[in-house]
């Protein structure tokens, strides 16, 4: 699947957003090593503690069916659902993907609201990152 593909199915997850606090909904999809896509969106509580991201979302949807090789993921949102900058990744959601890829090899897809992409490497959003070999007793 092509950038442009995988970006379409993470506008379509982002259809699903419940934000009724921050309005800002962001879709995302996540392709595996395999082909397979899962989507994801993000899903808000009056708790604010409990709010899962768009990201974590399609990442645990995958590992739950015992997927956990990744290739790239698509990433967009806006307030209302109405895409206008880029939307990148929070701090978590790299952190997370970083426990399955490769950070060199991983890619993030976004995309703005004039339709110009981008594609980053997790390497380039979580430099000198922690991951399971720094865990590693060899």
């Amino acid at each position: 699947m092509d950038r442009t593909a995988l970006l379409n199915e993470a506008k379509k997850a982002m259809g699903f957003a419940y934000t009724p606090y921050s309005h800002h909904k962001v879709g995302a999809a996540l392709l595996t090593a395999d082909g397979k896509v899962y989507s994801g969106c993000n899903v808000e509580n009056a708790a604010y503690g409990p709010c899962i991201c768009a990201e974590r979302t399609a990442i645990v949807k995958a590992v739950s069916e015992g997927n956990t090789k990744f290739k790239a993921i698509a990433i967009v949102g806006g307030m209302q659902g109405v895409l206008r900058s880029f939307c990148t990744p929070c701090g978590v959601c790299r952190q997370v993907m970083r426990e399955f890829v490769t950070p060199k090899d991983f890619e993030i897809y976004v995309e703005n609201g004039e339709g110009e992409q981008k594609t980053f490497t997790l390497e380039e959003l979580l430099p000198e990152s922690f991951g399971p070999e720094n865990l590693s007793e060899d």
